[in-house]
């Protein structure tokens, strides 16, 4: 993805769908919208899965807790989603086995009749069914587990990912069916011809001489913005009211000794009554999350205390091993965006996951609410709005078999079993060529980091990295793993990015200044 002949495309472009975002949700709806056909542009204020797309559990999952409610719809959609991700993007997502440990006598006929009615649900696309283990078993399968009391496990299995490689990749895909996709072009205004939206006035961020303001027009415009959501309703409606109540949910990042297999824990009800997850990722070990109502939307938010403070506390009572702050390599926050339609309750627990569609009278196409595993049914219900409001020929969703960029089936010999490299599926032959032809860029960014020059200078070439933040955090996902290794190695993965973008030595110097400035938000003090 070139961002300059991007930006070319979208000065001229008359598109039949534009849209508005590019977390999850407006990825989703540009590839269903280009892989349909239809001239499709998106916008992204600051960069893909900048804010809540990139900050999630890292999770293809089901819902299990949604069982414990009832919520049947819900987890039996959510599973049916699971099995399309992981079957269109087997570079990306990998089946993950979970215990749940059992302390209690109870706990095995409960847990385990509720895991065997998630595999019913699942049907076909069920990736391994559940079943019940002793004490021994449970041991072996997650060696830290705290073993006092413990009486045996129950496993099932849901998907994993990285969600901010699943956005890039989405981006990709979108580009691959002739959509132009560009970030740093804020929308700053609707266009309207008497009552009817018709396109969107745009700000370039990255414009050489400073900001540049344009217009792109389009049949039909999708406001994705996830918790920014109502900032562009209010640009069409001044008046409405609010649908996003954001939920603040928190991740720390240990390192592997805290759960050193390849096994996830479920801990199915902490001191709030939601779940704690202990898991396994890129060569570290996530433990998460909290539920915290938030009274505002924030593109970084930062984790309280409180939440730092219930997850060692809930994780300490289920790992033989005990994390502490001088532990945690990383602690990241993201937003979810939750719809309420009825006002805040200030209870984010009780509000429903669901995603709604919402069309304003002059025709803006609004999604939210949802999560990253819906992400495809997701864009295929807003389609079905967007097509009616924009008068555009009805062609059929074909999302449900349309394999992600670079997706190369799960047992081809070329996917890379090295992880992070994994990710990047057939891509990662020419990331491996770029290595061999500039030795230097093969070496390690860092020691305590998974990635190589390689994949930095990757990231601007061909993934619209603009700056330290996008490589080091999204591209790749050094800020996530070990926030201090990454204001290590960010010097070297400026020097990279500057010889890529054409940039000067004090571009270098800010963007080093600016990136250990954010990257310090995401350590423990």
């Amino acid at each position: 993805m070139k961002r300059s002949e991007m930006i070319d495309q979208l000065r001229g472009g008359d598109f039949e769908v534009l849209v508005i975002g590019g977390g999850a949700t407006g990825l989703g709806v540009a590839v269903d919208a280009a892989s349909r056909g239809y001239r499709t542009a998106l916008l992204e204020a600051e960069d893909f899965a900048k804010a809540t797309s990139s900050r999630s559990t890292k999770l293809v999952h089901g819902g299990v807790r949604y069982l414990e409610q009832m919520d049947i719809s819900l987890v039996t959609e959510a599973l049916r989603e699971r099995g399309i991700f992981y079957r269109n993007a087997p570079h990306i997502v990998r089946d993950l086995p979970f215990i749940v440990p059992r302390y209690k006598w109870w706990e095995g006929p409960f847990y385990g009749a509720g895991m065997k009615a998630y595999d019913l649900l699942a049907g076909k696309l069920n990736l391994a069914p559940s079943r019940s283990l002793n004490v021994e078993e449970t041991i072996a399968e997650i060696p830290n587990v705290e073993t006092k009391g413990l009486r045996g496990g129950v496993r099932y299995h849901d998907g994993q990912f990285d969600d901010a490689r699943m956005a890039a990749a989405l981006a990709m895909t979108a580009a691959d069916h002739g959509a132009a996709i560009a970030t740093r072009c804020r929308v700053i205004g609707l266009l309207k011809e008497g009552d009817h939206c018709v396109g969107v006035r745009v700000v370039d961020r990255e414009a050489t001489g400073g900001d540049e303001e344009f217009e792109i027009r389009a049949k039909v415009v999708i406001n994705a913005c996830g918790i920014f959501a109502d900032e562009i309703r209010r640009m069409d409606e001044p008046e409405c009211n609010s649908v996003i109540e954001p939920a603040q949910g928190v991740h720390l990042v240990l390192d592997k000794s805290f759960q050193p297999s390849e096994t996830a824990i479920m801990v199915p009800h902490t001191d709030d009554g939601r779940v704690l997850f202990v898991i396994p990722w890129h060569g570290r070990v996530v433990v998460g999350t909290t539920d915290t109502p938030m009274k505002s939307a924030d593109l970084e938010p930062r984790a309280l205390p409180d939440e730092v403070e219930f997850i060692l506390r809930n994780a300490n009572r289920y790992l033989a091993k005990d994390p502490t702050r001088a532990d945690v390599k990383s602690v990241f926050a993201g937003q979810r965006p939750l719809v309420h339609p009825g006002g805040n309750t200030g209870n984010s627990k009780s509000i429903s996951r669901n995603h709604e569609v919402f069309v304003s009278s002059a025709g803006v196409v609004t999604i939210v609410g949802g999560k990253w595993t819906t992400y495809r049914k997701m864009a295929e219900d807003t389609l079905k709005h967007a097509t009616s409001v924009g008068g555009l020929d009805e062609r059929p969703c074909i999302t449900e078999d349309l394999k992600v960029h670079a997706a190369l089936e799960r047992d081809d010999p070329n996917l890379p079993t090295h992880d992070p490299h994994r990710m990047y599926g057939s891509d990662s032959a020419r990331i491996l060529e770029i290595a061999a032809a500039e030795p230097s860029l093969a070496e390690p960014i860092h020691a305590d980091l998974p990635y190589t020059g390689a994949e930095i200078a990757w990231a601007a070439r061909e993934e619209m990295a603009l700056d330290l933040d996008d490589a080091l955090a999204r591209r790749t996902r050094s800020l996530l793993l070990d926030a201090k290794a990454a204001i290590e190695a960010a010097p070297r993965a400026a020097s990279i990015l500057a010889s890529e973008l054409g940039r000067d030595s004090q571009w270098e110097a800010d963007q080093v200044r600016s990136f250990t400035e954010l990257a310090n938000g995401y350590r423990l003090s």
